[in-house]
């Protein structure tokens, strides 16, 4: 009987490890963003950097930006977004969606991603919001009140501005 215990204690933690493996792998494939600042910075920053994505089509480069985000702000777009604009659908969750915004044209202020996670927040439209300094310091993450408040105009259009 011990044995058999010790046995099913192995293959426990052999199932575990596996998992955790899996989980690991996949998110440094670029697929399963956590919703947590910090490992989601390092996520869109070093694992899978946001700067190596398309821009949002018909966005190339900087443009003027609107109050709240910055006199110019550029847009990235990860693959599953990009497929999504492209289709005219609404984004489907993995998409992540990372504008700079910028006080000049060349002074990085912070970066405002959006990540569409599946149950997340159904009320906010399943967007986990983060506002990122250019250093990398978490400044708001989560159901952010001001993001969800604004873009609630755009509820129609799954929550984002197109324009």
């Amino acid at each position: 009987m011990r044995q058999n215990s010790g046995g099913i204690l192995l293959w426990a933690l052999a199932l575990a490890l596996a998992t955790t493996m899996v989980s690991a792998l996949a998110m440094a494939e670029g697929k399963l963003p956590p919703t947590e600042g910090k490992a989601f910075w390092a996520f869109i920053h070093e694992t899978n950097p946001y700067t190596k994505w398309s821009l949002w089509p018909g966005m190339k480069g900087m443009y003027e930006g609107k109050s709240p985000h910055g006199k110019y702000v550029r847009i990235f777009i990860n693959r599953p977004a990009l497929e999504a604009v492209k289709a005219g659908k609404p984004m489907p969750p993995g998409a992540i969606i990372v504008k700079e915004n910028f006080k000049d044209k060349t002074t990085l202020a912070v970066i405002t991603p959006m990540y569409k996670v599946k149950g997340y927040n159904p009320a906010g439209g399943d967007w986990y919001w983060t506002k990122i300094a250019a250093d990398g310091k978490i400044l708001g993450e989560g159901k952010l009140k001001g993001c969800i408040k604004c873009h609630e105009a755009v509820k129609a259009n799954d929550w984002v501005f197109t324009k």
